[in-house]
């Protein structure tokens, strides 16, 4: 039966896939032994694998990044008449003539970006999730819990922080509602508070009820009620203790900037 070692000096996925994608142009691919061979990291195991590859008068096909280990491998492979496919080397080379640019001969490196990637998709999931106060059981799961009234930039600091791979949850505080009693339970320094100056926060209100198609006289606009909640949403952040941020007169990013200087300084605590 003909044997493939599928080699790596990581976990060995494209190698194996490069190995099937082989067989399957033929017709006796069932009978072919695909054998992967993960984490070769040291000259003695080439050593070894060449030997066994010979017994079994099989062929390597690998995808070792090492400079190193795929001279060896290609000169050991040569001492015992072993096929060997060097599948990323040649690749690696035209690469590097073309651009002038040097490899960093790291294997593994593109599961390191699949693992940011999928961290950031499940970031940005979870702010989708625990946005506008959803599901307050997942409070305690968050990395950071923004609260404050209506027009203080939760949501987009939420996802824009989901980028960064930071899991958000966020809270409207409203006078008629109580906050969810899992709040309360959070360490204050998982909590931002974000409040912003009343008459700039006029002017926001008054701009997103004409893009509703609204009046701008609408007691969501009303000083007097934008004075109320305020207030409401300051009482709750100093019975938590937790920091508080003013918005007024900042993007996104700054704000962002601010909650991951804190979130570092308290987990450095």
């Amino acid at each position: 039966m003909p044997i493939i070692y599928a080699v790596s000096d990581s976990i060995g996925e494209t190698s194996e896939a490069v190995a099937k994608a082989t067989i399957s142009q033929f017709e006796v691919q069932e009978k072919v032994d695909i054998i992967r061979i993960p984490y070769l990291k040291e000259p003695e195991q080439v050593y070894a694998l060449v030997k066994e590859a010979k017994e079994n008068n099989a062929v390597i096909c690998h995808t070792i990044v090492s400079p190193e280990l795929r001279e060896i491998m290609a000169v050991e492979a040569g001492k015992h008449d072993v096929e060997v496919v060097d599948i990323i080397g040649p690749v690696l080379r035209a690469v590097q003539k073309t651009s002038g640019l040097v490899p960093k001969n790291e294997p593994g490196l593109i599961h390191a970006l699949d693992h940011e990637y999928f961290k950031r998709v499940e970031a940005i999931e979870f702010a989708v999730k625990y946005d506008d106060g959803k599901n307050p059981w997942g409070l305690s799961k968050a990395d950071i819990v923004l609260i404050g009234v209506s027009r203080t930039s939760k949501t987009p600091l939420s996802m824009y922080l989901a980028h960064k791979q930071i899991k958000v949850a966020n809270v409207p505080l409203v006078p008629e509602i109580t906050p969810p009693e899992e709040l309360f339970k959070i360490p204050p320094h998982k909590i931002i508070g974000l409040l912003i100056d009343p008459f700039k926060l006029n002017e926001i209100r008054i701009e997103r009820l004409k893009t509703m198609g609204l009046a701008d006289n609408a007691t969501y606009a009303d000083m007097n009620r934008i004075n109320e909640e305020l207030e409401f949403a300051h009482n709750i952040m100093r019975k938590i203790h937790c920091k508080i941020i003013n918005v007024s007169n900042r993007a996104v990013e700054e704000t962002a900037g601010l909650i991951l200087e804190y979130a570092i300084k308290s987990l450095n605590k």
